[in-house]
């Protein structure tokens, strides 16, 4: 399992911190990521050092010489850092967290069709596989092993025994797979999967509690074909980015009004969200998280900002104060966003036309402003300071662009409302520890 070094050029540096970055970018910072994920390998064998771990890691070495592909997508699978990561501050002891690893390395070898058994473990009833799905084992909880021969693969723990389905994404009896989530139009596809059942999927979240029904995935499949049409057709960039940096979309509990998404720092690749109430917000969240995918893997690469000290500031989309860190994530984040309402603004007429056209001035000034408050906070790095330069300079010029006056009264009214009930919440910004604006 070699690694590379990973340097990003300077040319793709500056398209990111100006919002974008396209293709080009995203395999810089992918490439770097899988890296990643091998360095946790790595370091799991060095950090717990059992011999039930470094049989795993060899096993993975021989499926990876017999098909590099199999092996590379279970390790580019979200969850995996997720695990990797706390088996590794773990330690030895916690058990559970280290036989996760033998579940992958059981994965793989179902992938690759590499002939063996392979010792898992059934816990609360499933024997889990990532980036594949689950075989159910009521009662069995403990030692399970996966079979895999020239058949096929089977799940056997206790008197159950489950047979893996030749597509490892449709159901079958006793197993649930990962359902694939695809869209099409004009020639551009985009491929999900959707993780409604590993216990990884989206840490620190309030997944959706049930596994979703039948019925449920083909509204997610509507929504999503009408959602990647509009993408397609009036945000191209967005929508290259959107299929190279999402790999897994994961249910989300849904709020009252609107969705609720997040992309999780420990599971990048995947993305939350509760169940999108329409074509048009399921694409501009799609374009919201993948602004965040790409940060997060930026940072991963290049250190930004500096130890804040306990200083929080005021976002102008969140109700609680924000370190440096969240905050630039939230101007990034937001910078997609706006940059998605100006472009649509314009295939919009009457009163979407006017909400779009709000939306844009709303999220560009906002972000612009936090931007400034970011550069004067004297918590930058020197990278960071370059990078939120750039920023700044598309979302000033975003800001000379005229609006409506009545989208420009809107948005000026929702900021002074938010900030209004924010100083409500939270005193005036001094007012909570460390210095603010």
């Amino acid at each position: 399992m070699d690694l590379d070094r990973h340097v990003l050029p300077d040319k793709v540096f500056n398209a990111l911190a100006q919002g974008g970055g396209g293709t080009e970018a995203v395999g810089h910072l992918l490439s770097a990521q899988y890296s990643k994920r091998l360095l946790l390998l790595r370091g799991l064998r060095s950090a717990v050092g059992t011999e039930a771990v470094k049989r795993s890691y060899a096993m993975l070495a021989r499926i990876q010489q017999h098909d590099p592909r199999a092996v590379g997508a279970v390790i580019r699978y979200p969850t995996m850092t997720a695990w990797a990561r706390r088996a590794i501050l773990n330690g030895p002891d916690d058990h559970g967290d280290v036989l996760e690893l033998a579940s992958l390395v059981a994965a793989a070898a179902v992938r690759a069709g590499f002939p063996g058994e392979f010792q898992v473990t059934a816990v609360n009833g499933m024997v889990m596989l990532p980036s594949l799905g689950r075989a159910a084992a009521p009662g069995d909880d403990g030692p399970a092993v996966v079979r895999v021969e020239e058949g096929g693969a089977v799940v056997t723990a206790g008197r159950t025994s489950v047979r893996i389905p030749a597509d490892p994404c449709d159901d079958a009896p006793g197993w649930q797979g990962l359902r694939r989530l695809t869209a099409e139009h004009q020639g551009v596809g985009v491929r999900f999967l959707l993780d409604d059942i590993d216990p990884d999927r989206v840490p620190g979240a309030e997944v959706a509690p049930t596994r979703l029904s039948p019925e449920e995935v083909a509204q997610w499949r509507a929504t999503l074909r009408a959602a990647w049409e509009l993408l397609v057709r009036h945000h191209w960039t967005a929508a290259q980015e959107i299929a190279d940096t999402i790999t897994v979309l994961t249910p989300l509990a849904g709020p009252k009004d609107g969705v609720s998404s997040a992309t999780p720092y420990q599971a990048l690749g995947s993305v939350g969200l509760s169940i999108p109430p329409d074509p048009q917000l399921f694409a501009v969240t799609l374009a919201h998280e993948a602004q965040h995918t790409k940060l997060t893997a930026l940072l991963d690469m290049v250190a930004l900002t500096r130890p804040d000290g306990g200083r929080r500031f005021y976002a102008p989309w969140r109700d609680d104060p924000r370190p440096i860190a969240g905050l630039l994530q939230g101007v990034y984040a937001h910078l997609g966003i706006a940059g998605f309402w100006r472009r649509q603004r314009v295939h919009e007429a009457g009163a979407a036309a006017l909400r779009a056209h709000t939306e844009f001035a709303r999220w560009r000034d906002a972000a612009a402003s936090a931007a400034q408050v970011i550069a004067g906070s004297g918590l930058l790095t020197q990278a960071g300071e370059q990078f939120v330069a750039a920023t700044s300079r598309t979302l000033n010029d975003w800001s000379r662009e005229p609006v409506p006056d009545d989208a420009r009264s809107a948005a000026g009214q929702a900021a002074d409302d938010h900030l209004s009930a924010w100083r409500r919440r939270n005193g005036e910004p001094g007012s909570v520890p460390g210095p603010q604006v």
